[in-house]
């Protein structure tokens, strides 16, 4: 597991007060939505927020892969590091 992909986790956790997950219960490779983490689209713009905050990063809605950027944990970590350069 990569730095990036235990700090998004955490990010998760804490932006979301997911206060009954640890770190260690999300598999990196799990979905984020529906039957991975159970997330939703309100889960979704508040981790947007987070990230931007964090990291400068926006993931604009409107992008065609926005689906494929918020699949997962490791998903997300490569276009955050991908963005940042």
């Amino acid at each position: 597991m990569s730095q990036m992909e235990t700090e998004l986790k955490r990010l998760i956790i804490d932006s979301l007060a997911l206060h009954d997950v640890a770190i260690a219960d999300i598999d990196s490779n799990a979905p984020l939505f529906n039957d991975g983490l159970g997330l939703d689209s309100i889960d979704a713009l508040e981790l947007g927020l987070a990230i931007r905050k964090t990291y400068q990063v926006k993931i604009d809605a409107e992008r065609d892969d926005v689906v494929k950027i918020f699949a997962s944990v490791a998903t997300l970590a490569q276009f955050i590091e991908a963005a940042r350069g």
